[in-house]
């Protein structure tokens, strides 16, 4: 089974992607609040996103 991804792990990669997409390392003051507010819903997005996946034959992959 995977890893699991802690809160900082998945803000730490919608920052990464919010970043990435943007082109701006940190936003300029007037570009602050839609920048936080996609890096947070990118982030909810994730974490609905990893509580809905199933892992099948999980338990078949565990040594006995």
């Amino acid at each position: 089974m995977p890893e699991e991804a802690t809160d900082d792990d998945i803000r730490a990669a919608a920052l990464q992607y919010v970043r990435k997409v943007s082109g701006f390392r940190v936003p300029a003051a007037h570009n602050r609040e839609v920048f936080e507010r996609a890096v947070d819903e990118i982030a909810e997005a994730t974490r609905e996103l990893l509580a809905g996946l199933e892992v099948r034959g999980a338990a078949a992959r565990r040594p006995a």
